[in-house]
């Protein structure tokens, strides 16, 4: 069986509600770090729960079974299919 095309994208441009798997994180070292510990590891499922207002900035994501509230900037260097 031959898996669908992804769909690669960054993590800011999930809608509430969408769920997605990492697929890599392209940031700097101690950034990367602090994603990767927080549990953004490539194959982790996530989930955008809801956005902030005003600019829709930070936005709070499901990842496991832990929520965090993530700047635009950060999301932008989480890319998830």
């Amino acid at each position: 069986m031959v898996a669908p095309p992804s769909n690669p994208r960054p993590l800011s441009r999930l809608r509430a509600g969408e769920l997605a798997v990492v697929e890599r994180i392209d940031a700097d070292e101690s950034q990367s770090r602090r994603l990767l510990e927080i549990g953004f590891f490539p194959g982790a499922r996530v989930e955008v729960v809801a956005t902030m207002w005003p600019g829709d900035d930070p936005l709070a994501v499901r990842v496991g079974g832990a929520t965090f509230a993530l700047r635009r900037c950060e999301a932008d260097r989480v890319t998830v299919a």
